[in-house]
């Protein structure tokens, strides 16, 4: 206190000097129309970029915010469109219902399995916190765990395409083996003939990927699309793989040597969704008895 004192005492001159100029300038903007407008405009205009300035740095640091609730709302939007192509799928079987006196056809048993089918995946949307793409075997790690239902198996898509699969998750985090990892495989097929192959990463290039065990019957030609084929338990059917870059095949080849652009961009990821197939137990179950009995 007795410093501000005598910094007041010391510049006390100063001081009056600025307090009569205000006073000044008061008067003159207050008793003079064309004054007043001027102070007012400028006043105005000062104040507007001050509050757009501020308003611009308050949108910036909301943006890990904005970015949680756009991930969100994308995974809804991903489970609602999941839902209405299983229900597309189902309408596309059978459109015909017979009513004679022997034979009643409803749609009962339709209804039903829609409604499994539409229960069936369920997505969650994460964020990526860490990740590589220039190791032999890549992981990614994101920042929900087994709270927020992350479990091993889950199937991992991005905005553009197939990423992994959950290899082991925490309390609130989650490792996921990425689809640049040599021991990970796709079970695809070529989305205008709806033959099966596999995609596999080589182990170079995290752009590229190989499709395999096409057999040389097949029409594939560059830019045809690879989907995920739905033959298992993990990823819905159809969600991007990659597209044909590159076809060859050798006289006594029975398969194609085929390179694909990968659909996803390992670079750029920074959220993800994972997928969870409530009927994956029953599903796996089921064929493993089969394989059992056909073993035999």
């Amino acid at each position: 206190m007795q410093r501000l004192f005598l910094f007041l005492y010391q510049y006390r001159a100063f001081l009056i000097f600025l307090f009569l100029e205000v006073i000044c300038l008061w008067l003159i903007v207050r008793n003079n129309s064309f004054q007043s407008a001027g102070f007012f405009n400028s006043s105005n205009r000062i104040a507007g970029n001050l509050l757009q300035s501020s308003d611009n740095v308050s949108d910036y640091f909301n943006l890990a915010d904005v970015n949680n609730n756009l991930a969100a709302e994308n995974a809804r939007l991903k489970q609602e469109l999941e839902a209405l192509n299983s229900r597309l799928q189902y309408l596309k079987l059978d459109t015909t219902y017979e009513t004679t006196d022997t034979t009643l056809v409803t749609d009962i048993d339709t209804l039903t399995q829609d409604s499994l089918q539409i229960e069936k995946y369920q997505f969650l949307s994460a964020k990526v916190i860490n990740k590589s793409v220039r190791n032999y075997n890549n992981y990614i790690t994101i920042n929900k765990g087994r709270s927020e239902g992350v479990e091993p198996d889950m199937a991992v898509i991005g905005n553009d395409g197939v990423v992994g699969k959950v290899k082991a998750a925490s309390q609130h985090f989650a490792v996921i083996t990425s689809v640049l990892h040599s021991d990970f495989q796709i079970s695809s097929k070529i989305d205008k003939t709806g033959d099966l192959c596999t995609a596999k990463w080589p182990g170079n290039d995290p752009y590229h990927a190989e499709l395999l065990f096409v057999p040389r019957h097949v029409e594939v030609e560059v830019g045809d699309s690879i989907v995920t084929s739905g033959y298992n338990a993990i990823f819905p059917e159809g969600v991007p793989v990659g597209v044909v870059s590159d076809v060859e095949i050798t006289e006594d080849a029975l398969f194609y040597n085929i390179t694909i652009d990968l659909a996803s961009n390992f670079n750029e990821i920074g959220y993800v969704y994972l997928i969870k197939n409530s009927l994956k137990t029953e599903q796996d179950s089921i064929q493993q008895e089969a394989e059992k009995f056909y073993a035999q």
